[in-house]
């Protein structure tokens, strides 16, 4: 399996850009377009840090936020929107009226949207590094389908196995939280859903999924 290699690279730092300059570009956005922009400008594990974030927020585990957790939580991001504003988002997110939002929910109507064809290829990415089936995916997983052989570091004797594949897992984990070297379903879906938003044709990017997993 190749290394997500530099394409990757370049489709991120190319939304990154076009991120920061929509967020900047002085025209009206409502809330929630305005909060993906900054996750984007943050690049492709900007979605995971806010999830995170919010997780570790989430003090009673209940997996859900009340109004005063989102409130802070989005303040956090640096987001520049009105108290109003954070109220708008969160009524949007509390579909029921329920008073919390349910943080899964939130953070599939914040990914962008993405045609079935690359969900589908995403999900068959996740089930081939997911030997065991347990739903996560940890350095054991990747020991039998990531070879580190052709890796420059590996190859100077500078990282070892180990330390070059939690470097590709904490890829998936975002820089915020806890990395705790396991990726799960959701996190792997929420990371190809930024990469997916800088690619426009969808058989390009089921040619990068194929090529970077080797599928």
């Amino acid at each position: 399996m190749d290394s997500p290699n530099n394409d990757l690279y370049t489709l991120e730092a190319n939304l990154v850009s076009k991120s920061l300059r929509e967020l900047t570009d002085g025209a009206d956005k409502d809330p929630i377009t305005k909060l993906r922009l900054l996750c984007f400008s943050r690049g492709a594990t900007g979605i995971l840090g806010l999830g995170r974030a919010f997780r570790a927020m989430d003090d009673d585990g209940s997996k859900a936020l009340n109004e005063e957790e989102f409130t802070t939580g989005i303040k956090d991001t640096g987001l520049d929107v009105t108290g109003e504003e954070i109220k708008q988002m969160f009524g949007t997110f509390d579909e029921d009226g329920s008073g919390s939002i349910n943080m899964t929910e939130f953070l599939l109507k914040l990914r962008p949207p993405m045609p079935q064809c690359r969900l589908t290829i995403i999900d068959q990415a996740f089930d081939k590094m997911d030997r065991d089936d347990d739903g996560v995916i940890t350095i054991e997983d990747l020991k039998n389908v990531y070879s580190v052989k052709e890796h420059p570091k590996y190859q100077s004797g500078e990282k070892s196995e180990d330390e070059i594949l939690t470097d590709f897992l904490h890829n998936f984990e975002g820089g915020r939280g806890n990395l705790d070297g396991k990726i799960t379903r959701e996190e792997f879906v929420n990371y190809y859903a930024t990469i997916s938003a800088s690619i426009d044709n969808d058989m390009y990017f089921d040619l990068m999924m194929r090529r970077a997993y080797a599928m």
